[in-house]
Formats: structure tokens, C-alpha cells, sequence
């Protein structure tokens, strides 16, 4: 069954090549404009996988738990990004974004040097489910390079170069929280704990937070964390990145959005 956060339609005259692919250990949409794209992408986001995924036995990521505390691995240069982005990502976080499951060992106790990556402790785990997908998309963009399209990748999405009807889920009814039309080109990624079961939250009225960004690493990390976050946190983590656009919503039924959303959709229509 196809389960996406972010509900999405296609504005425009065109015939889209829209693909459903299983990757990534869910669902993929890509809207391309021709078939013979998006399969480009689809295998590109599978080699994604091969080396990013926590379960995969040949992945860098499963090969770099099994040796921490003993010796570093050599890993791809995609593995070693995504690595940076998450020692950047944790500080602007406060700490909050961690990519070690569990909170197991610290960013502090991550070597790396060049594509060699170490982690010092023993029974420390890497856990990319908090950035990964958001990282495959921003990638898979970059990778195909088109002239407009839509990359969304279970709760994680990038659409560029053409208008959009976009609608975010209300977990609390089943149905649609709101629709939005982008007037730029955007990321959106949601985080709830229906989704990512592993995030300790703070704020027990917070139900689910949606990020909208330029860029799906961040977008994915930034939903992450602020899930996490009590409502002070969040607060000041807005005031320090004013070009985050949030929405939060609450247990009751009642949600906040910042100004900085607001600026990225030219409409917007709550349900």
C-alpha cells in the first residue's frame, strides 16, 4: 500500500513519465519529463541504497557499524557526504540531529580521513533514516539535472521548474491538513513518530512538523531534530535560520506555520 506524507498533483499541460518505484524500504514517486529519466533516477536512488543502507550487508554503512572501536573502512564519496552534512547538521541543531542510533557515541567519536571513516567506539551505530531519504532526493536532483520535475521519496520531496498542487496529510483525521500551490522551487519533508518510531520528542502536544527548504538534506535533518525539540528550542532554532519555513501540528487540531512557509507557496488552502 502507498503511503506518502505529502500528497501531490501535477499542474501543467504536459504528459508527465510519473514512475511508483519500491526503494529505500518504501515508495518512490518520480515525475520526469520522459520515461527514460526516471528510471535514470530510480537506479541511481537503488545505488544510493546499496551504499547508504543500515541493513544492507555489503553497505558502506553496515560495514563501518560492524567495525567501530576496531579499524576504519574505506567508503564511497556519497557515504562520506552524507557523514560531513550530519556533523554540520548536529551543531546547527544544537545537537538534537544525531545520526548514531540511540544517541549511541557522539559525532565527536566520527573520524574521517578522506574516504577512510572510523567510529572510536565500539557498539556505536550509524542510523541515516533521519537524513538519508531527504540526502537520496537533493542527490537524485542534482544527478538528472532536467529542466522542471518531482522527486519524493516516502515523507521527503523535491519538485523544480514547474507550479505544483501540494498537500500535506493530517494524521489526526486521515485526511488532507492543507493544500499549498509552490511559487519556487522547494524541498518538503515531514516527521512524525508514525514514521521515524526511534525520535524522542519534548514537546507532547507536537504531533507532526513539516520543513519546507531549498535544500531535502537539510529539510529532512531540520524535521528531524525539531520533532524532537521542546517549543522553546524550536523557537530559537527559527529565529537563527529565518529561511526554514515550519508547520507544526498539535494533539488538538490547532497548528502554527512561520512567515517563512508562507513565503514559498504563492496559495495556500487549510482544510
Amino acid at each position: 500500500m502507498l503511503i506518502l506524507t505529502v500528497l501531490v498533483f501535477l499542474i501543467s499541460f504536459t504528459l508527465p513519465a510519473q514512475k511508483i518505484f519500491y526503494v529505500m524500504g518504501t515508495y518512490a514517486v518520480v515525475d520526469l519529463p520522459s520515461e527514460k529519466e526516471a528510471y535514470r533516477v530510480y537506479r541511481y536512488l537503488k545505488r544510493l541504497e546499496e551504499k547508504l543502507s543500515a541493513y544492507r550487508k555489503d553497505s558502506d554503512i553496515y560495514r563501518l557499524n560492524i567495525k567501530a572501536g576496531e579499524s576504519p573502512i574505506r567508503v564511497s564519496k556519497e557515504t562520506v557526504e552524507l557523514l560531513k552534512l550530519s556533523i554540520l547538521i548536529w551543531k546547527k541543531t544544537y545537537g538534537y540531529f544525531n545520526v548514531f542510533h540511540k544517541g549511541k557515541g557522539s559525532l565527536s567519536d566520527l573520524k574521517i580521513k578522506g574516504t577512510e571513516v572510523f567510529l572510536s567506539k565500539k557498539g556505536m551505530i550509524v542510523d541515516p533514516d533521519g537524513i538519508g531519504k531527504g540526502f537520496a532526493v537533493e542527490k537524485a536532483y542534482r544527478y538528472i539535472s532536467t529542466d522542471w520535475g518531482f522527486i519524493g521519496v516516502a515523507g521527503d520531496m523535491k519538485v523544480w521548474g514547474h507550479r505544483r498542487i501540494l498537500g500535506i496529510k493530517n494524521p489526526l483525521n486521515g485526511g488532507v491538513l492543507m493544500e499549498m500551490i509552490n511559487k519556487k522551487d522547494l524541498c518538503l519533508s515531514t516527521s512524525g513518530n508514525y514514521y521515524k518510531k526511534h525520535i524522542k520528542k519534548r514537546d507532547p502536544k507536537l504531533v507532526q512538523i513539516t520543513v519546507v527548504y531549498e535544500n531535502c538534506t537539510f529539510a529532512d535533518a531540520y524535521a528531524t531534530a525539531l520533532f524532537a525539540m521542546d517549543r522553546k528550542t524550536r523557537r530559537r532554532f527559527e529565529k537563527e535560520n529565518p529561511k526554514v519555513g515550519i508547520l507544526e501540528l498539535y494533539t488538538d487540531g490547532s497548528f502554527y506555520m512561520n512567515k517563512s512557509f508562507e513565503n514559498y507557496f504563492e496559495h495556500i488552502t487549510i482544510r
